[in-house]
């Protein structure tokens, strides 16, 4: 493994609680049996997104790869999600709050840039549903630059800008920018960055039209700051 050792400590903390978790979750769940209330009870299970446990060489999160950008997610609702179902969709963090609007029968305010998956969580998903997923990670540290990135079912290009930005809090110090770019198929481990293999080359230009919109819809265009926009001029079509 690179990078720093993982204290043995930390483990054995991580572990305990995830122990003292399942055992009072289990307590939880034989009492909505007991009560009789499994049948009409939404049970959601959740958490922050995932920790590298030296995978990459990292010890920590806010990295654009598989290990931090996931999130744990088990939805219990006997009469609309099928016991062991899997949803393959790309679901965010901001459609959590419009399904549970949802799920209480309450609308869902417009200002939410989310969207309920309750069809979705019962096989109807809409035809309109995303097939992509924008991520950006500002706090800019040398040995976590920042950068952002977009994400498809199968492929992934990163770009990591490197720069504070200004900033408060980050690394004063840029670092060179780069790219990154992984078929999650062929390499799901995302052990190897392909972005300058020809064989992708069109669906990097995909990508980047793709990435080039979900900015724009997102308002994060980064007007404001001309080093950035210097920075992608002279990067984005490398």
């Amino acid at each position: 493994m690179k990078g720093r050792k993982i204290p043995g400590g930390i483990i054995k903390d991580y572990l305990r609680g995830v122990a003292g978790l399942d055992e009072n979750i289990g307590r939880l769940l034989d009492h909505l049996d007991r009560a009789g209330l499994t049948p009409n009870t939404v049970l959601i299970y959740t958490s922050d997104q995932g920790y590298f446990l030296g995978e990459h060489g990292f010890f920590d999160k806010r990295i654009m790869y598989e290990e931090p950008l996931r999130m744990p997610l088990i939805i219990r609702y006997p009469p609309e999600i099928s016991p062991g179902a899997r949803l393959g969709d790309i679901i965010l963090n901001t459609d959590f709050a419009p399904l549970f609007l949802d799920y209480a029968g309450l609308s869902v305010p417009d200002r939410m840039q989310g969207k309920s998956f309750r069809d979705n969580l019962q096989g109807l998903t809409p035809t309109t549903w995303r097939r992509s997923m924008y991520y950006r990670y500002w706090l800019h540290q040398v040995q976590r630059p920042a950068h952002f990135g977009i994400r498809t079912e199968r492929f992934k290009l990163i770009f990591f800008y490197g720069d504070p930005l200004g900033m408060e809090g980050a690394h004063p110090d840029a670092t060179p920018p780069a790219w990154e770019f992984y078929d999650l198929i062929s390499d799901p481990a995302e052990d190897h960055n392909a972005y300058g293999e020809p064989r992708y080359r069109d669906v990097i230009r995909e990508l980047k039209d793709r990435l080039r919109e979900i900015r724009t819809e997102l308002g994060d265009t980064d007007e404001n700051f001309p080093r950035m926009r210097k920075i992608l001029a002279d990067n984005w079509n490398d």
